[in-house]
């Protein structure tokens, strides 16, 4: 399975979908049909890009501070939805590989595929923004060499993980590895676990 290509596609087209309105709220429409793994990966950069944006504006340094709680929480939720949506994107892969049996020297990845795919999600949407600054007209000789310099490291490194990712699925469709999923089990957004929130209910 080579899977780089078709993420990559999507996560590009996402974030220029995200920016022709370039805002935080703006619709969301999901151009892919529901409850495939095309729409997954459209929905978790979409949460991606959004979240992006949040943090540039929590960020600021003049920012009023019952305006920066409120983005903090916009941020938490945020990050619970993206657990959410890789923990999906697992579900896929398990269910898309349920029929094959690993070789008795089989061996763990370190990470899972989803979260593999999440690490290119964000790393494309470092190349995008890195790039803008490479052409910005306004900036310094400096500042957009420097920027050229790190958009380099993040090519290669899109490179490499892309390859990792293709390498690692094909491991699992021929036995050579094997997926275990464990899910995030977030504790500080359950209310039963969270010590502050479970007072709260009392």
């Amino acid at each position: 399975m080579i899977l780089s290509k078709k993420a990559n596609h999507i996560f590009d087209q996402t974030i220029l979908n995200y920016h022709i309105f370039d805002s935080i709220d703006c619709p969301f429409n999901n151009p892919y049909p529901d409850h495939t793994l095309d729409y997954l990966l459209y929905k978790k950069c979409w949460i991606d890009t959004m979240q992006w944006h949040m943090e540039d504006e929590v960020r600021d340094p003049n920012i009023d501070p019952v305006v920066g709680l409120e983005w903090k929480r916009r941020i938490d939720e945020s990050n619970q939805l993206r657990t959410d949506v890789v923990e999906q994107i697992d579900s896929y892969f398990l269910r898309y590989f349920s029929h094959v049996k690993p070789r008795k020297d089989a061996r763990i990845n370190t990470e899972s595929p989803a979260w593999a795919l999440d690490r290119l999600s964000i790393l494309c949407l470092k190349i995008y923004h890195m790039r803008q600054e490479t052409q910005k007209i306004d900036a310094s000789r400096q500042h957009v060499a420097s920027c050229l310099e790190k958009l380099m490291i993040l090519l290669r490194q899109h490179e490499d993980l892309c390859l990792s990712i293709d390498e690692l699925l094909e491991d699992i469709r021929t036995g050579k590895k094997y997926m275990k999923v464990y899910k995030q089990m977030k504790m500080y957004n359950d209310a039963t676990l969270n010590p502050v929130l479970y007072a709260a209910r009392k």
